[in-house]
């Protein structure tokens, strides 16, 4: 498995278990996502996007990374050209590190359905903040290795079917979910959490540490 770490601009907090999703992966960082390297301690092997939102000073410990600039007027978010440099590399992991937050609403929005059209062409991607990640959610069962108390949601993005909630403080069993219902929001972790998914599109979004601990 070949693990790619992509920076993007979002909001990070480096935690313990983000540190572990990180360790070993090559790094691409998209314009301003440049600005998680350092506290990560992360040297990318590339830097691009059109610039437009990077320090007008760089830290000098990346004076060095090679560059790859693209024109402001461009079809593709700087992320998505990230995420196509590491494919082009070989890449069948991603772990996309400030996915969430940011001044981009619509950015953390794509961010999102990118993430489930990558996993629906057979490439493994995490998104994370450092306190809130993400995970596609593909027809049949998955596994999470979140502690008890841990608050998650099912985000659809459209009907699901046969969705199964197991370990959880309100478990469901093979329901039926419109789009747009609340149903499969705020939840909590009870024992061991596993998914299940009979048809549709939908992400996991799991908060593995209380923003009061940072």
């Amino acid at each position: 498995m070949s693990r790619f770490i992509i920076l993007l601009g979002g909001e990070l907090v480096r935690t313990p278990r983000l540190d572990r999703q990180v360790a070993g992966g090559r790094v691409i960082a998209a314009d301003s996502g440049i600005r998680h390297a350092a506290p990560l301690g992360l040297m990318p092997e590339l830097w691009l996007g059109d610039f437009d939102s990077s320090p007008a000073e760089p830290d000098p410990r990346f004076a060095g990374v090679p560059r790859e600039v693209f024109p402001a007027d461009k079809d593709k978010t700087d992320g998505e050209l990230a995420v196509a440099a590491a494919l082009a590399r070989g890449a069948t992991s991603l772990v996309l590190v400030g996915a969430f937050g940011g001044a981009r609403a619509d950015h953390a929005f794509f961010h999102l359905a990118l993430a489930l059209r990558l996993a629906e062409a057979g490439i493994e991607v995490l998104l994370t903040s450092g306190l809130q990640e993400a995970h596609p959610l593909l027809h049949g069962t998955r596994s999470f290795d979140y502690e008890d108390g841990t608050l998650f949601s099912v985000l659809a993005f459209s009907e699901l079917s046969g969705l199964t909630e197991e370990g959880a403080k309100w478990p469901l069993n093979g329901v039926e979910v419109p789009f747009g219902s609340s149903l499969t929001l705020s939840n909590e972790v009870r024992g061991n959490l596993r998914v299940s998914l009979g048809s549709g599109r939908a992400l996991l979004l799991a908060h593995p540490y209380p923003a009061s601990e940072f």
